[in-house]
């Protein structure tokens, strides 16, 4: 009767030994009713070398903007939040910057916005007489980011119209656990071939004016485990095999005794 007794509370201490309190769970939990400028804008996505752009080419003539919209499918697979995987057709941007184009050869467009690419391509196009009215359309197809640490769902994103925030980022990550630190989120961006990181304070009204709030194509986000996680995880590893040992002791004096 004892041992029935003792196992349900052994079992009931081990498990209050990793509950968490729930302080500081809440984002800008100090902010009250206000008006802000949001200063801050999306950040201009430039095209980088390995990018994977989609250009579609319209004009006048239907039949002669054909061969500029043929599928050329190269190696690589989409990621999204529903973990769909999927072969991409689109221009892969080569080592030198460039991309090869129908009837235009090499076009160089590292550096180049997509509007300031669609520009480009509208010019040679006329130039050369190619068509009537070229109207080009250019998009990135790999603009992705992560999101690691304590979060529901960790994962590489692809994003498909090239805007998003640090919060909805964190939204299709399924949000934050409530073991997240969310006074200390580390942002990791490439930028002139240097790795650049950043602390952001999800319990500031500061974000919605940072320059970070608004992520670029590669960024990680990373969120940290708080103190109760880790001290609680420490706290599990160390008493379990303890308390264990002492119910197997309990069990074998109680056992001696009763014969």
């Amino acid at each position: 009767m004892m041992i029935t007794r003792l196992v349900p509370l052994l079992i009931v201490l081990v498990f209050s030994l990793s509950c968490t309190p729930t302080k500081k769970t809440a984002y800008f939990s100090h902010q009250g009713i206000a008006e802000m400028l949001s200063s801050n804008q999306a950040p201009k996505p430039l095209i980088e070398i390995n990018d994977l752009l989609s250009i579609t080419v319209t004009s006048l003539s239907q039949q002669a903007s054909t061969e500029f919209n043929m599928p050329n499918t190269v190696g690589f697979s989409s990621i999204s939040y529903n973990s769909a995987v999927s072969p991409v057709s689109g221009y892969l941007v080569g080592p030198d910057g460039s991309i090869k184009f129908p009837r235009l050869g090499k076009i160089r467009v590292v550096a180049l916005t997509p509007t300031e690419l669609e520009e480009k391509l509208t010019g040679i196009l006329l130039e050369e007489g190619v068509l009537q009215k070229p109207l080009v359309t250019v998009r990135h197809l790999n603009f992705k980011i992560t999101v690691l640490g304590e979060v529901a769902r960790p994962s590489v994103f692809n994003i498909a119209n090239a805007r998003i925030s640090l919060l909805e980022a964190i939204g299709m990550a399924g949000d934050l656990t409530i073991y997240g630190k969310r006074d200390n989120v580390l942002l990791i961006r490439e930028e002139n071939m240097k790795k650049i990181t950043t602390r952001i304070n999800l319990n500031s009204s500061d974000l919605f004016t940072s320059p970070y709030y608004y992520l670029k194509s590669n960024d990680i986000i990373y969120i940290e485990p708080n103190k109760a996680r880790v001290s609680g995880a420490t706290r599990s590893r160390e008493l379990i095999p303890i308390l264990f040992s002492a119910l197997s002791f309990a069990v074998i004096t109680l056992d001696i005794l009763t014969r």
